[in-house]
């Protein structure tokens, strides 16, 4: 596996370099925004690690350009300082797949880079043909292609899987504890994740959105086409 690192901190950069060489992992470290996005396009890379403040590109700029660019799907975990909430949230909105605080354990770090690629690995090897559709939403899992009412929408990993799961449970009410556990494959973790990606994925599917708050208890998709959005 490949990861690039984004870190102008040469300390924590190197950190994390050694822990996830140490777990057999190839690393490429540079200090920019720039430098990654040159990387990209040079390098196949496997998983992005990002730190938010970065010069010549911060780590949310960077982030946007991935899931807008030909990278879309490319898994990104951002690194944010410790306390910054609207940081971890711009993060988690930009389209990263996770983000851990600073000052961080690196094995902790090198466990998420983990649970990230299994997930994106299981993705990738889930069924590669079928359809699920409910009210105008269409998604063709072979091609791994969301359509709202006939028009293809933009989604990151992440949100994909998190629409196929609740097309295929719908009308059931799931936590966020338990969204974060079958979705994302974690046993631990920050529940805004969950939030923030139930935000963005609400968003992209509009009015053709069934997506209910079940206020006290969670999330689930509703059958019924006046379910809220």
């Amino acid at each position: 596996m490949q990861i690039l690192v984004a870190d102008d901190d040469p300390v924590v950069a190197d950190v994390v370099r050694r822990y996830l060489e140490r777990d057999g992992m190839h690393v490429m470290v540079v200090g920019s925004g720039r430098q990654a996005l040159d990387e990209l396009e040079r390098n196949r890379v496997d998983l992005a690690i990002l730190d938010v403040m970065m010069p010549d590109g911060d780590g949310i700029d960077v982030c946007r350009r991935i899931r807008s660019g030909v990278h879309a799907d490319l898994p990104v975990i951002m690194l944010t300082a410790l306390g910054e909430a609207e940081d971890r949230v711009l993060g988690l909105e930009s389209g990263a797949d996770d983000y851990v605080a600073k000052p961080f354990s690196p094995r902790e770090l090198s466990l998420r880079v983990q649970s990230v690629l299994r997930r994106a690995s299981a993705a990738t090897a889930e069924s590669t043909a079928g359809q699920l559709s409910d009210g105008g939403v269409s998604v063709d899992l072979a091609a791994r292609e969301v359509l709202v009412a006939g028009h293809p929408v933009s989604t990151t990993k992440r949100e994909f899987d998190l629409l196929t799961f609740f097309l295929g449970h719908v009308d059931t009410v799931f936590s966020r504890d338990e969204l974060l556990e079958r979705v994302w494959g974690w046993r631990f973790g920050d529940l805004s994740t969950v939030t923030v990606h139930v935000k963005r994925l609400r968003a992209k599917l509009g009015g053709a959105s069934r997506i209910e708050t079940v206020w006290g208890r969670g999330y689930r998709w509703s059958c019924r086409a006046d379910g809220d959005a």
